[in-house]
């Protein structure tokens, strides 16, 4: 068991967006899922939370109510090695969603992801300053981020 977890905050979709992600990424699963009881303040049977993993990285969703809601200030990032896997994450995570600028995407339920290749962090703080420079550029340019365009900028004289 994990020391910290990542604790999600959901009006009423705490159980549908658990499952939504654990379809979409490997070593996940549903793990314990929690009803409100008599004392409420959920209808009683209705989901409270959820666990759950991804990736073996323990979560938690709790239905909460209207109060709060996602923004951009905080996002999962995920770690790609290929355009393939890229375009599979970006394609499953969007649907229902929005996309945003460089990598980033705002799911169904209102958490934002960032799909990025692991080569862009080692392009971006490449010790020729052009290089990186034509990089960040070029990433900034993009929505979803495409691996064979930042490396042409990497490469480019």
């Amino acid at each position: 068991m994990q020391k910290i977890s990542p604790f999600l905050w959901f009006n009423d979709k705490a159980e549908e967006a658990a499952m939504f992600y654990t379809s979409i990424f490997r070593d996940s699963r549903i793990g314990d899922v929690m009803r409100y009881g008599e004392a409420g303040p959920g209808p009683k049977g209705g989901v409270m939370a959820v666990t759950f993993q991804l990736e073996g990285q323990e979560f938690m969703a709790l239905n909460g109510g209207p109060e709060f809601a996602f923004t951009p200030a905080i996002s999962f990032f995920v770690k790609c090695e290929t355009q393939q896997e890229i375009d599979g994450y970006w394609d499953r995570l969007m649907d229902g969603g929005e996309p945003m600028q460089c990598g980033w995407i705002k799911d169904r339920f209102g958490l934002t992801w960032q799909i990025v290749p692991n080569a862009l962090g080692r392009m971006l703080q490449d010790k020729d300053a052009a290089k990186a420079k034509r990089v960040m550029e070029a990433m900034m340019k993009m929505i979803k981020l495409d691996i064979n365009v930042l490396e042409e900028a990497y490469r480019r004289e």
